[in-house]
């Protein structure tokens, strides 16, 4: 299964093992979901993690591998599709990479993302991510 995933979802999940956003990490490492992205996506997971708030988390090895495995792990676009206006601008690369691949754009703000008329592109939080893809009890994680 593949998936935009914004990067407050993303290290919500690298940070917290539990809940929505640990549970799609977990899918990510265990080779489950495949995070669709574009340059501009993995440069503002690199900009984020390497803010000094965030050493309290991982010092910077640890980043660093985190960083290498997104680049190589990952499925690239390059985006096609333009995106409408925005209320944040940062997050056109989640938008444009979600409609060009067709994927769901996992994000904890939703909002940021207003229904427009013609749009195709289906915003989900992560715990309605996860409520629609989570295996019964007992399974493995989703393919």
């Amino acid at each position: 299964m593949r998936a935009v995933v914004d990067t407050n979802v993303l290290v919500s999940g690298l940070i917290n093992p539990d809940g929505p956003p640990g549970k799609i990490v977990d899918w990510l490492r265990g080779g489950g979901l495949e995070l669709v992205v574009d340059d501009r996506i993995l440069r503002e997971y690199a900009d984020v993690l390497r803010r000094p708030y965030f050493v309290r988390y991982f010092i910077p090895a640890e980043r660093d591998e985190v960083l290498r495995y997104l680049a190589l792990n990952t499925h690239h676009v390059v985006c096609v599709v333009h995106a409408p206006d925005l209320p944040d601008p940062k997050d056109v690369p989640f938008y444009e990479a979600a409609s060009t691949a067709g994927v769901p754009l996992v994000t904890g703000n939703k909002k940021h993302y207003p229904a427009r008329a013609g749009t195709t592109v289906v915003v989900m939080t992560p715990a309605d991510f996860v409520a629609r893809h989570a295996a019964p009890l007992g399974s493995p994680a989703p393919h």
